[in-house]
């Protein structure tokens, strides 16, 4: 921290004033002595000016956030790095601790004095790794908080006070007042943490994952069965749980990839419990709901293509090892292959009902590795396919107008090209030449 080049950039502009870096600059500095890229300074007077004066000595961009308390931002030119600057609560800076949400992130640094000031023991409570706050009606001042909470315990680990936990569970409801935008960062941020899974159960204990999450009050009807061993909210997270992928919107989608399982659900006369449709049902609920949460329209396409497609990879294990059933699977996921391949694998470990031997599953799995290797064998072809003859050339060796055949004949070609069934021009042309 005291070898911080941007912050020590500005001592000559903050000299002989009393200005402290506070938030989460200095919580994460204490948890994973890590040097973050905001940094939130808090001035007793004249903090309009003083960011003014960063802006203009860094090359930044000065920015007004809230004219009414005083809080302006300075983004520099690497668009990564940006200071926060606020004057503080009644110009007190006792009172401005009072005042912030969690007593982790009332830990105040003096830049100038090069002291600390903790009057609320954060640091203690981050040695105790426990999240509390001062007053739990700080909450109120931005009921976001409620749901920032959240994304506290997914990054650090950290148990939330019993106290707070329990005033949390009945006002939670309040962060649906927060602008969409605001509840969206959260729930990415959330989603990128280390202790995601943790966190989205103790979500769910308290009833707040259904809040942010509509959805979560319908699948919690569907209950274990013969080819689940857990209920399906239980399922969803241990599928959320086995992503490897260190990819915040996939396991977004793992958590929603069933949504579509309670209006398709229906059980036979033997007992078994079936969904038929649910992929298909499911990523047309999930683009509502994502819509109304402010996730991007790439964002959202994604998403609804893993719910989509997340049975596509099992459902070819029928097929053995046949390339064009493999070949057609990638031509259609394109990209997103490898994605999709990590979601029926989370999902195939998330469900092991009694009805579920060993053998089954390491089938899957295996078949699933295969599938991956084939895709990393051919995906240099798949990202710049090159056909072997263009559609002038077809329609030159059939003796052939343009019409839609020609397109028809280039995919059967690009397949038989992932194939390997075609390597050279002269094997395309036959290949054509064959075509009935």
């Amino acid at each position: 921290m005291f070898n911080d080049k941007i912050l020590n950039s500005i001592n000559d502009i903050i000299k002989n004033q009393e200005i402290y870096l506070v938030g989460g600059y200095l919580r994460n500095y204490f948890i994973k002595n890590k040097i973050s890229k905001d940094r939130d300074l808090v001035c007793l007077k004249n903090a309009e000016i003083t960011a003014k004066k960063i802006a203009t000595k860094l090359n930044g961009t000065f920015i007004e956030l809230d004219k009414e308390n005083q809080i302006y931002r300075v983004v520099l030119d690497d668009k990564e790095n940006y200071f926060d600057i606020s004057n503080a609560v009644e110009n007190n800076i006792l009172k401005d601790a009072q005042r912030r949400d969690f007593t982790i992130n009332s830990i105040f640094y003096n830049i100038n004095k090069k002291e600390f000031f903790d009057p609320l023991n954060g640091i203690n409570d981050i040695k105790n790794k426990i999240i509390k706050t001062y007053n739990l009606k700080n909450l109120d001042d931005d009921p976001l908080r409620y749901l920032r909470m959240y994304r506290f315990m997914s990054q650090t680990g950290f148990n939330i006070e019993k106290e707070l936990e329990n005033y949390t569970k009945i006002n939670f409801k309040k962060v649906l007042a927060c602008a969409k935008e605001r509840i969206n960062y959260e729930i990415i941020q959330i989603f990128e943490g280390e202790f995601l899974i943790e966190t989205l159960l103790k979500m769910y204990e308290n009833e707040a994952l259904e809040i942010i999450f509509p959805f979560i009050k319908e699948i919690k009807r569907v209950p274990s069965n013969s080819h689940h061993h857990l209920d399906l909210v239980h399922h969803s997270i241990e599928t959320v749980k086995n992503i490897r992928i260190n990819n915040p919107i996939l396991k977004i989608a793992a958590l929603y990839h069933d949504i579509g399982k309670p209006s398709t659900w229906t059980i036979e006369p033997q007992g078994r419990h079936r969904f038929i449709g649910h992929d298909i049902k499911g990523s047309k609920l999930a683009k509502k709901e994502l819509t109304e949460l402010k996730f991007s329209n790439k964002q959202i396409a994604y998403i609804c293509k893993m719910i989509k497609y997340h049975i596509y990879p099992a459902s070819l294990i029928n097929c053995g090892d046949d390339k064009k059933a493999y070949a057609r699977f990638i031509r259609k996921l394109g990209d997103e292959t490898p994605d999709i391949i990590e979601l029926s694998r989370a999902d195939r470990l998330s469900a092991k009902g009694i009805a579920v031997s060993k053998k089954m599953i390491d089938l899957s799995l295996n078949h699933l590795q295969n599938l991956l290797n084939y895709y990393n064998e051919v995906q240099t072809f798949v990202k710049n396919p090159k056909s072997l003859l263009n559609g002038n050339e077809i329609m030159k060796i059939l003796n052939i107008k343009p019409s839609k055949k020609i397109g028809i004949i280039m995919e059967m070609l690009k397949e038989a090209q992932l194939t390997g069934e075609i390597l050279t021009k002269k094997q395309a042309i036959n290949f054509i030449k064959n075509i009935k």
